[in-house]
C-alpha cells in the first residue's frame, strides 16, 4: 500500500525497518500492530501489515520529541525489552488508506504518543540519530536551509554506499561508468546509484524501493533523450519502444557531466542499431503521410522535453473538437473544429479584449495569461479518476472541490472558452484507447456538487455512446482532413516560431516569462530560499515546451482522392508508337505502376553495358520509343546508340571542349547539348547535322532543361537563363529564334538546375553549396540556403513539388520544404552521391564508388547497394514508369538497368 506518493513533494524515502507499532503502551487497552517503519526526509511513516489499519504519517515538523527509552531504564533487567523502541510524541498525525480505501487523508490533531519497536534492536541508536538530524532540518525556518541540510544528509548516505556489483546479470560484464542519480516518476524522485556496463543499464535505489535493482538491456533501447528537469539540464530518459508515450526509465543526475557521459555511452551503443530522429526528420515523415497526426505530436512532445514522468512538462495535445452539444459529430463541417491557429486564450474575442487591455497597462515583464495551458494541476484534473493518489500528493492529502472537478466535457470546454483564468489544452490520453480516466471505476468518493449530485463518471457529449466511442471519435477528429490541413498552425504556437518574441505577441500567445526555457537562470540566484520558492512556483505553474522550429511549419501534404479509372493522358500515343518486337509493350502510366516500381526499386538488375566514349559520360537522353540513346561526354562528342543493333550509329563533335548534358526535344527530331565552350548546340536527328548554336553564356554551360517551348540553361558564369525558342524551318535552313526571357543571377558558378512539375519553380545548386528556389514567372528568388560544403552535384523536386532533394560534395543528401524554405532533413553518405532519381520517399543514387544505392530517405539509411560502374556514376536517366534506367560513369561506360519483380 505504501508508495512514494505518500511523501511530500521534494521529499526522500531513506530506509525501512520491520517494527511493531504500540498504542497505549502499558494500559489495559494496549494495542500492537506489526508492519514497516519508513524513515523519510520530512516524515515518519508506518505501514501496518493489516490492510484494514490506516498507514500513519507523522510530519517531523509536528513532532514534540523523538527518543529511545532512557539508558538507565534499558539497563534494568526487569524493564528491559528484547527489541528496541522509539517513542515519538507529536501534535498532528495523518491517517491514510484506512480499510485500504483511497480517500483524502484524515488528520488527527492533538498530542499523541507512538511507540515503535524495531525487530533489530541494534539499529535503534542509528535510527534515532537519523531522526534527530532530519527533525533539526524540518525545524529550520527557511525552505532553502531545509533543502540544503536534507541534500547534505542524502549526499552523505550516497557517498557511503555504492552499486552492488553482485546485481550484474552476468559475471563477464564490463563496467563502463558508475555515478549517483535519482530515478524520476511523476511528482517523486528516488535517489540511488546508476551503473552502465557493456550490456546493461542499472539503477539501484538507496532504499531498495520498489525493487532492489532496475535493469535495462542496452540492446532493447530504441530512443534516448536529454531532458531539462527542474529547469536544469540534468535529466535523461530512455525508451525501449518506438512509439510509446511512457519511457522505461527517467534519471536525474547531480551534475550535467555525469548525464552527458551516460548519454554518450548509451547513444554510442545504440547508434549502430537506431537512427536518431530530429524534429525535421519526423516532420518529413508526417508531411508525407508516414506518421499520423497523433504520432507526430507525440514525437514533437518528446523532442520538446515533455515527459509522462514530469507533470510540470507533461505532453500537451490540442483541443480539436468544438462541438459538445450535437447528437451527431460531423467531421466534414469546419465549425465542428476549434480554430487551431489561435491559443485557447484567444478563441473568445471578448475575453481576449479584456486580457489585452490588462496586458497594455501592465509594467514589464508583460504577459497576457496569468495561468498556463499545461501544468501538474491540469494533468491531474483530467486523470484524477485513474491517478487519485497523485492528486492527493499534489494537494496535501485532499481532492479538489467537487464543482471544480473534471465533471463534464461540455462544461470543461465552455470554461476554457469563457473562464477568466482557464486556458488549458488537453493531454494525449484523449486520443488514445484507454478510456478508464473518464470512468470512476475505483468508486472514489470525489465529493458532492452544489446540486447534491455525486461526482461519478465524466459526462460525455450526446454524440458519444460511451467512453470508448468518445475516444474513437476524438481519434477520428484528430486524424481528419481539417486537422491535417491546420495542425501546422497549432504547432507554430506551441512548438514553433509563434512561441516567443514579436510573433508570439502578434498571435496573442504570451505567458509569464518564468514559464519559458531560459526565462530564469537558477544558477545565478544565490539565495537558497529564493531559489526553492522560485522552483516550486515554476514547477506548479507549468512550463512552455522547448522551441523546436523558428520559421513557419510547413503544412501537411493532403493526397487528392484517386479516381479508379484514371490512366495517363499519354497512354494512347504510347501504345500506338512503333515498338520493336523484343520490347515489352508499355503499360499505362498509372500512379499505381510507378508506386509499384519504386517499392521494388532495389530489384534493379544490370541488363547490358557498353563502353562507347573515351571520357566520363555527362548526359543521357532517350527517344520516346526507347530505341535510340544519346549520350554526351567530356571527350567532346555526342553519340547516338541504337538499342536494337547495340551499336553506335552516330558520333558528332561540335568543338574540342567537353559536353556537359543533353536532352531530346518533344517529337524526337532535335537533340540539344550544352558545352564547356559556353555554347548550346542544336543537332537535327532527321538530317544528321548541327542545326543551330545558342551563344548564351560567358563561361561553361553546366546543365540544360527544356519545358513547354522554353530552354533553361545553367552556367559557371553565375547565371541561369530562360529562353523562348521559336523553331526554325529545317528545310529552308532558317535558324531557331532565341528570345531571352529572364536571367537569374547567382554569386558563384551554377552547377545544376531542376524544374518542378508545373514549371513554376526552378531550383539551382552552386559550386559553393548554395541551393536556391526561384519563382519562374517573376524571376525572383524565394529561398536561398547554404546547404552543402562544396559543390551541389544534383538537385530535384519531388513529384508533388513539396520537397527539394540535393546531393553534394560534402557526402550528404539535404531535403528542403519548398513552401517554407526550411531544411527538414539531412542524411549522411559514406562517399559523395553524384546523381539521383527519387519519388519523394525513396532515392536511387549514383555513387562516387560506382555503385547504385537505394535509400530510405525517412529512415536515413541505405536499403540496397547494387554493383555497377568501376568509376563514379555521373549521369542517370529513368523512364516514366520508373522501371528501367540508364547510367553513365567516369569509367566511360553506359549501363542499362531493368526492374525484375
Amino acid at each position: 500500500r505504501f508508495s512514494l506518493l505518500l511523501l511530500n513533494l521534494e521529499e526522500y524515502y531513506f530506509e525501512q525497518h520491520t517494527a511493531n507499532h504500540i498504542i497505549n503502551k502499558g494500559c489495559r487497552v494496549e494495542r500492537k500492530f506489526r508492519g514497516s517503519l519508513k524513515i523519510c526526509s520530512k516524515s515518519v511513516i508506518f505501514e501496518p501489515d493489516d490492510n484494514i489499519q490506516p498507514i500513519i504519517k507523522i510530519p517531523l515538523r509536528d513532532c514534540i520529541s523523538i527518543k529511545a527509552p532512557e539508558d538507565n531504564e534499558t539497563s534494568n533487567p526487569f524493564t528491559r525489552d528484547t527489541s528496541g523502541g522509539i517513542s515519538v510524541v507529536c501534535n498532528q498525525v495523518f491517517l491514510i488508506k484506512e480499510r485500504n480505501i483511497i480517500a483524502p487523508y484524515k488528520t488527527v490533531r492533538g498530542r499523541t504518543e507512538h511507540l515503535f519497536q524495531l525487530d533489530v534492536a541494534g539499529k535503534l541508536g542509528d535510527v534515532v540519530q537519523t531522526l534527530h538530524q532530519l527533525y533539526r532540518a524540518s525545524c529550520l525556518e527557511k525552505m532553502g536551509d531545509q533543502a540544503a541540510m536534507i541534500t547534505a544528509i542524502l549526499q552523505s548516505r550516497l557517498a557511503r554506499t555504492s552499486f552492488d556489483k553482485n546485481r550484474f546479470q552476468s559475471i563477464s560484464e564490463t563496467l563502463h561508468m558508475e555515478c549517483k542519480a535519482e530515478m524520476v516518476t511523476p511528482l517523486v524522485t528516488n535517489p540511488g546509484h546508476v551503473c552502465v556496463t557493456d550490456a546493461n543499464l542499472y539503477f539501484q535505489p538507496l532504499n531498495g524501493y520498489p525493487k532492489p535493482v532496475v535493469q535495462i538491456t542496452l540492446q532493447n533501447v530504441r530512443r534516448i533523450y536529454k531532458r531539462r528537469h527542474g529547469l536544469m539540464p540534468l535529466g535523461l530518459e530512455v525508451f525501449c519502444t518506438e512509439n510509446d508515450l511512457c519511457s522505461d526509465i527517467y534519471l536525474k543526475f547531480y551534475n550535467y557531466q555525469d548525464r552527458d557521459e551516460l548519454y554518450f555511452l548509451i547513444a554510442t551503443y545504440i547508434e549502430n542499431h537506431v537512427t536518431e530522429h530530429t524534429a525535421e526528420s519526423y516532420m518529413l515523415q508526417w508531411q508525407r503521410g508516414h506518421l499520423s497526426n497523433y504520432q507526430y505530436l507525440l514525437h514533437l512532445n518528446n523532442l520538446a522535453d515533455r515527459s509522462c514522468n514530469d507533470l510540470s512538462q507533461y505532453p500537451v495535445f490540442p483541443w480539436i473538437i468544438a462541438d459538445y452539444s450535437s447528437s451527431v459529430l460531423d467531421l466534414t463541417k469546419p465549425e465542428t473544429f476549434r480554430d487551431l491557429s489561435k491559443p485557447i486564450g484567444a478563441l473568445n474575442k471578448e475575453r481576449l479584449d479584456r486580457l489585452l487591455t490588462r496586458y497594455q497597462e501592465m509594467p514589464e515583464p508583460k504577459f497576457m495569461y496569468g495561468s498556463h495551458y499545461s501544468s501538474p494541476g491540469y494533468v491531474l484534473f483530467y486523470l484524477v479518476r485513474v491517478a487519485p493518489e497523485y492528486m492527493l500528493c499534489l494537494q496535501n492529502g485532499k481532492f479538489d472541490h467537487a464543482d471544480r472537478m473534471f465533471n463534464s466535457l461540455a462544461e470543461t470546454w465552455k470554461n476554457c472558452l469563457d473562464g477568466a483564468t482557464d486556458f488549458k489544452e488537453l493531454i494525449p490520453e484523449f486520443y488514445e484507447n484507454d478510456s478508464s480516466f473518464l470512468v470512476n471505476s475505483l468508486k472514489l468518493d470525489l465529493g458532492k456538487r452544489q446540486g447534491g449530485k455525486m461526482v461519478e463518471d465524466v459526462e460525455l457529449p450526446p454524440w458519444a455512446s460511451g467512453p470508448d466511442d468518445f475516444l474513437q471519435k476524438s481519434q477520428e477528429a484528430l486524424e481528419s482532413q481539417y486537422v491535417s490541413e491546420h495542425l501546422h498552425e497549432w504547432i507554430d504556437i506551441i512548438f514553433g516560431y509563434k512561441q516567443k518574441g514579436s510573433e508570439a505577441v502578434a498571435a496573442h500567445n504570451v505567458f509569464h516569462p518564468l514559464t519559458y526555457e531560459g526565462g530564469v537562470d537558477l544558477n545565478s540566484i544565490m539565495d537558497p530560499n529564493e531559489k526553492v520558492a522560485l522552483l516550486t512556483q515554476i514547477l506548479e505553474f507549468g512550463q512552455t515546451p522547448k522551441q523546436l522550429f523558428t520559421i513557419p511549419h510547413p503544412r501537411r501534404i493532403i493526397p487528392k482522392l484517386k479516381s479508379l479509372s484514371r490512366t495517363s493522358s499519354h497512354s494512347g500515343s504510347i501504345t500506338e508508337s512503333p515498338v520493336s518486337p523484343n520490347e515489352e509493350s508499355f503499360e499505362d502510366l498509372t500512379e499505381e505502376s510507378i508506386t509499384l516500381a519504386w517499392n521494388n526499386i532495389a530489384k534493379l538488375k544490370l541488363d547490358e553495358q557498353y563502353k562507347i566514349h573515351k571520357e566520363a559520360i555527362t548526359g543521357i537522353a532517350v527517344t520516346y520509343n526507347g530505341s535510340s540513346v544519346f549520350t554526351t561526354s567530356q571527350d567532346s562528342t555526342l553519340k547516338m546508340f541504337s538499342k536494337e543493333s547495340k551499336r553506335i550509329q552516330r558520333s558528332v563533335s561540335f568543338s574540342n571542349m567537353a559536353l556537359s548534358s543533353c536532352l531530346i526535344l518533344p517529337g524526337d527530331t532535335t537533340v540539344i547539348s550544352s558545352s564547356w565552350d559556353n555554347h548550346i548546340y542544336f543537332y537535327s536527328i532527321a538530317f544528321g547535322r548541327q542545326q543551330d548554336i545558342l551563344m548564351g553564356h560567358d563561361d561553361a554551360v553546366s546543365k540544360i532543361c527544356w519545358r513547354d517551348g522554353r530552354l533553361y540553361s545553367a552556367s559557371w558564369d553565375s547565371t541561369v537563363k530562360v529562353w523562348h525558342c521559336i523553331p526554325g524551318e529545317t528545310l529552308s535552313n532558317k535558324k531557331h529564334h532565341f528570345e531571352l526571357l529572364a536571367e537569374l543571377e547567382h554569386d558563384v558558378s551554377v552547377n545544376t538546375i531542376d524544374l518542378n512539375a508545373a514549371n513554376t519553380l526552378l531550383a539551382s545548386g552552386t559550386k559553393e553549396g548554395t541551393l536556391s528556389v526561384w519563382d519562374v514567372p517573376t524571376a525572383t528568388v524565394l529561398h536561398q540556403l547554404p546547404c552543402h560544403a562544396g559543390t551541389v552535384f544534383d538537385a530535384a523536386f519531388s513529384p508533388d513539388s513539396r520537397h527539394l532533394l540535393s546531393t553534394g560534395e560534402d557526402c550528404s543528401f539535404k531535403v528542403i520544404d519548398v513552401q517554407t524554405g526550411m531544411l527538414i532533413s539531412s542524411v549522411s553518405t559514406d562517399v559523395p552521391q553524384r546523381c539521383f532519381k527519387w519519388d519523394g520517399n525513396t532515392i536511387l543514387s549514383g555513387s562516387q564508388s560506382g555503385e547504385l544505392l537505394v535509400w530510405d530517405l525517412l529512415g536515413g539509411k541505405v536499403m540496397e547497394r547494387i554493383k555497377g560502374h568501376t568509376g563514379a556514376v555521373v549521369s542517370m536517366w529513368m523512364n516514366e514508369q520508373c522501371n528501367s534506367a540508364i547510367t553513365g560513369g567516369e569509367d566511360k561506360q553506359i549501363m542499362f538497368w531493368k526492374l525484375q519483380y
